[in-house]
């Protein structure tokens, strides 16, 4: 005989008993559930896939179906976070205020964190003790940074300094977001999520949301205006072509 799947386990129909049965916890759910459990008792090093797989009651391959590795199930929400930014990316691509446009994709991932305080609390713990799980974290947040750059250097792309400023703003607002999460998290997620984020990501959007170029014409107090704007109309055609 074969064995039966997780999914005939979870889904299997059941007698009718007169009243609704409560919906079943996700294959995923069960397994976060799960290693953090275990985590918890034996530590990140002292689990394995296969004692997370028995205490959430399901086989060997639906772990592999959700996480290709141990250390993605502490960072099970991520790939949706980061959907969601490069999104929200996209859909700005003509908004006015890139870098404003990039603080509120960092307020995005911010929100993701706050939407499981508890949780995100237990994944900072364990990640400052875990040198392979900060590491992992480390990789996932140059993720959200390339994706931020790449969104900035498209609309910096007329300026001079355009992929230097949209390499440096993707920096200071990855920066911004990670110093406003980790005083919420080592606070113990105690107070409203957003406060620090929002004060250090409006300082990056204050230093660099002005992406215009700064014009000086010297002239004579006795030129005509008409032919101050003569010379600006002169200067605009030769920096851009037109």
């Amino acid at each position: 005989m074969t064995e039966p799947s997780d999914d005939a386990i979870h889904n299997s129909p059941s007698e009718p008993t007169g009243r609704e049965e409560p919906e079943k916890t996700p294959i995923r759910d069960l397994l976060v559930s799960a290693a953090f459990e275990l985590f918890t008792e034996h530590g990140y090093d002292g689990t394995t896939i296969d004692d997370i797989v028995r205490r959430a009651g399901v086989g060997r391959r639906s772990f592999f179906r959700y996480f290709p590795t141990k250390e993605e199930v502490v960072f099970p929400d991520h790939e949706r976070a980061l959907a969601e930014m490069v999104g929200y990316l996209e859909e700005g691509a003509q908004d006015p205020d890139p870098v404003g446009r990039a603080c509120g994709a960092a307020r995005l991932v911010m929100r993701m964190y706050a939407e499981n305080a508890e949780f995100s609390v237990k994944r900072y713990a364990l990640t400052r003790k875990v040198a392979a799980l900060k590491a992992h974290e480390t990789s996932v947040v140059r993720r959200y940074e390339r994706a931020l750059a790449s969104y900035l250097r498209r609309r910096f792309a007329t300026l001079q300094d355009g992929d230097l400023r949209a390499y440096t703003v993707a920096a200071s607002v990855v920066a911004a977001h990670n110093y406003g999460l980790r005083a919420w998290l080592s606070s113990g997620a105690g107070s409203d999520a957003n406060i620090v984020v929002h004060q250090a990501l409006d300082l990056v959007h204050r230093t660099w949301g002005n992406t215009a170029e700064t014009m000086i014409v010297v002239a004579r107090t006795d030129t005509p205006v008409w032919q101050i704007v003569q010379q600006l109309e002169g200067i605009q055609s030769s920096t851009t072509g037109y």
